[in-house]
């Protein structure tokens, strides 16, 4: 189990490695990050990571380009933990 952080809401909770961020959220009934289809196609779930070690699955370029990749963005329904994460939830001007 790792402990995640979510440091623009004040909130953490548990997530074991094989389990993505949100399925762990929900299981604990915490709603800290915006969650939609949970399988990538939204983009409703989108974070920054700002430490910690995460395995991260395919994500679709349409939610999250290679920059934004680079900057530690992804989508928390295709992230898992390896450690304990601090992360904050990303909002784009242009994201809708």
């Amino acid at each position: 189990m790792h402990t995640i952080f979510v440091k623009s809401e004040e909130e953490e909770y548990q997530c074991r490695e094989d389990q993505h961020l949100l399925v762990a959220m929900k299981a604990v009934g915490k709603s800290c990050i915006p969650s939609g289809c949970h399988g990538g196609g939204c983009g409703v779930c989108k974070v920054r990571i700002l430490a910690g070690d995460v395995e991260r699955k395919v994500m679709s370029r349409k939610h999250v380009s290679e920059e934004e990749q680079q900057q530690g963005i992804s989508l928390a329904c295709r992230v898992f933990p390896r450690s304990t994460v601090t992360l904050e939830i990303y909002e784009s001007t242009t994201h809708q």
